[in-house]
């Protein structure tokens, strides 16, 4: 039988405890695992590629995960997912919008390659609001974003806000 490879794509821009905790169970799904760090061209990131691998490697390891592997890409997934020899790719779902936008999307990446499946994971309900985005917005804002990513990526967050500015003068 050959290894199960799955991939969970993402920008990771920072990695939130939500994306820790679909790591954690996608990765028992499979034999192998890889974060697929993304750059997306309809998001302005904190961070650079490099910078997000870095982190995302280091919360992996934090996490004691054996069979996971962080790949940097900036293809088209399906066709980097058949590089990878991958038969799944993992997708976390916070919310019905989360839904419509995955359900869309693995519905064009079947069309692309109808070998790969796409498995949703759903957020566990005490992560579901977490998202990059809103604890960029947070820390930008001078707000705590300490119960959303891990200590470690909250001190680079708040490093970087120091050395591109806080918004906001309340």
């Amino acid at each position: 039988m050959s290894e199960r490879i799955g991939i969970y794509p993402g920008t990771f821009d920072p990695i939130t405890l939500g994306h820790a905790d679909i790591i954690r169970r996608g990765a028992k799904l499979v034999d192998r695992l890889i974060i697929g760090v993304t750059t997306n061209p309809s998001k302005n990131p904190m961070f650079t590629t490099d910078e997000r691998m870095a982190m995302v490697r280091r919360e992996v390891a934090d996490m004691g995960i054996g069979n996971v592997d962080v790949v940097g890409f900036n293809a088209l997934l399906m066709k980097f997912a058949r590089k990878q020899s991958a038969s799944v790719i993992v997708r976390g779902l916070r919310a019905v919008a989360d839904f419509e936008y995955e359900y869309q999307m693995a519905g064009m990446n079947q069309q692309i390659d109808s070998e790969i499946e796409t498995v949703f994971l759903m957020a566990d309900v005490s992560l579901q609001p977490i998202a990059s985005k809103l604890v960029k917005e947070i820390a930008l804002f001078g707000g705590d974003i300490q119960n959303f990513v891990s200590a470690k990526v909250c001190e680079d967050v708040t490093k970087r806000v120091e050395k591109i500015g806080r918004l906001g003068d309340y």
